[in-house]
């Protein structure tokens, strides 16, 4: 039995994706070759990555505006070092909001000065900062639109005088923003868009050559626009996965149309943490996630229990990570609003049986 499956990633995809990318790996297209074997420069696999940053840039709102898509490698871990390398030429701006956050200040201290303008350390990162003051002579502020782990997520964001630049890998694609806003994304696919192994970067061209260092070829941005996106051999499988995926995503609605159930789903499952006495949320009401739900039992409740009820549910990947503790249930744009019925009803069931 296909499992409810909660993992905050790799995660749940589209079933009709599974399908696809399962045929495309005996046959891709009536080619006679499997989506494994075909070469990357081959015109069957260049029409796919062209659709898929084409269609990126579509569904964001983006054509024509001076920016390009890259389907990259290295995960957001390579971004934090390739976003300091190609923007950071004296200092730059962070908030922190939890641990990839922070490893994304790690990696920019390496290039220049780091200006940590706020953080939510003191409370676990159960809050997003607010009111903070972007220092003007920065060379870009970087941030963090929905933390994971924490199960927050900015709502907002600041009005910059400099480059703005944001981690989106756990909520790419999830709801409706003004992406104009944003000089420079990054995400990994492995959330709402795609298979772990590629990684999207949506950057502004005009905010790219302007530092004075040399840039290795396979950090420069500017490089792999060159070379649309294929300097070496890209994540083929991923990026069809993707592409695949992105399709999906335009036949809903495109992010307004995702965006309503998945706003749907957050409301099912917070409505439930806030009415059940066994159950209390992680994050700050303000700043809850819509895509990673956080909530711990409250005291006196059996994990045992709850631990087996959601188990023969066919319930899969709701323990939260170590650093929090309790539960996490990740809810991408895949996720059904059955399955969040699911696991409302063991919640219920529990109540009553506690």
């Amino acid at each position: 039995m296909k499992k409810h499956n909660f993992s905050a990633g790799p995660c749940i995809l589209p079933q009709e994706v599974f399908e696809k990318a399962s045929a495309a790996i005996m046959d891709f297209n009536n080619t006679g070759l499997s989506i494994l074997e075909i070469s990357h420069r081959s015109e069957a696999f260049v029409s796919v990555i062209e659709e898929a940053r084409a269609l990126v840039l579509e569904l964001l709102g983006l054509q024509d505006k001076g920016y390009q898509a890259l389907f990259l490698h290295g995960g957001a871990s390579m971004q934090f070092l390739m976003v300091a390398y190609n923007l950071l030429e004296k200092k730059a701006a962070y908030t922190n909001t939890g641990t990839w956050s922070s490893k994304a200040i790690k990696e920019a201290k390496l290039f220049g000065e780091v200006v940590e303008v706020a953080s939510s350390k003191d409370k676990n990162f159960n809050y997003i900062p607010k009111d903070y003051i972007i220092p003007t002579d920065t060379d870009y502020f970087h941030c963090t639109s929905n933390n994971t782990i924490y199960g927050t997520q900015m709502k907002t964001f600041p009005k910059t005088q400099v480059p703005l630049v944001c981690d989106m890998s756990s909520d790419i694609l999830s709801r409706t923003l003004d992406f104009s806003q944003f000089d420079l994304i990054y995400a990994g696919a492995q959330k709402n868009m795609g298979p772990a192994g590629v990684t999207l970067v949506v950057v502004k061209e005009e905010i790219l050559g302007k530092v004075a260092r040399q840039i290795p070829s396979m950090m420069n941005y500017q490089v792999h626009i060159e070379k649309d996106s294929m300097f070496n051999t890209p994540s083929v499988f991923a990026v069809y996965t993707s592409l695949l995926n992105l399709q999906w995503l335009k036949k809903l609605g495109g992010i307004a149309g995702i965006e309503d159930k998945n706003t749907k789903k957050a409301a099912l499952l917070y409505d439930e943490i806030d009415r059940n006495p066994l159950f209390k949320g992680f994050a700050e009401k303000e700043d809850r996630s819509i895509m990673n739900p956080t909530f711990n039992l409250a005291e006196g409740a059996d994990k045992t229990t709850f631990d087996k009820l959601w188990k023969e549910a066919n319930i899969n990947g709701i323990n939260g990570h170590r650093s929090v503790g309790g539960y996490r249930a990740s809810m991408y744009n895949a996720m059904p609003i059955e399955s969040v019925q699911v696991l409302v009803d063991v919640m219920q069931h529990f109540e009553k049986i506690s």
